[in-house]
């Protein structure tokens, strides 16, 4: 499981990850980062009632947060990530909901990297 001390727990840095971040999106997630500070990476999880009720909520959460823990050391020190599931998370396999994942923290780094290295 995720550590304790990755996961975000206050309101204030959903709000900025979600209102200042860069967004990416896939059908079965939406992926919002944040980048400032020093601080280790923290990641959030929003996953409404349109996914499921509480135990299909509960095992997207579960599934979600074993996946990204082994992507945590990708993430950028200070990094604020929310990861928002859509409704069609709650069908997918765990194979798809990874590579879902991977496509969506891939294009969001790629984004990250190329904005900062800026022109040449």
């Amino acid at each position: 499981m995720l550590s304790r001390h990755s996961r975000m727990r206050k309101g204030e840095d959903f709000a900025a990850a979600i209102k200042r971040g860069r967004r990416a999106g896939r059908p079965t997630l939406v992926l919002h980062l944040r980048v400032s500070g020093e601080e280790t990476p923290l990641v959030g999880f929003v996953v409404s009632r349109a996914v499921g009720g509480a135990v299909v909520r509960n095992k997207v959460k579960r599934r979600l947060r074993h996946l990204i823990r082994d992507r945590l050391d990708r993430l950028p020190r200070g990094s604020l990530l929310v990861i928002r599931a859509n409704p069609p998370a709650a069908s997918a396999r765990f194979e798809d909901l990874a590579a879902e994942l991977d496509a969506a923290l891939d294009r969001l780094l790629r984004r990250r990297e190329s904005a900062t290295d800026g022109p040449r």
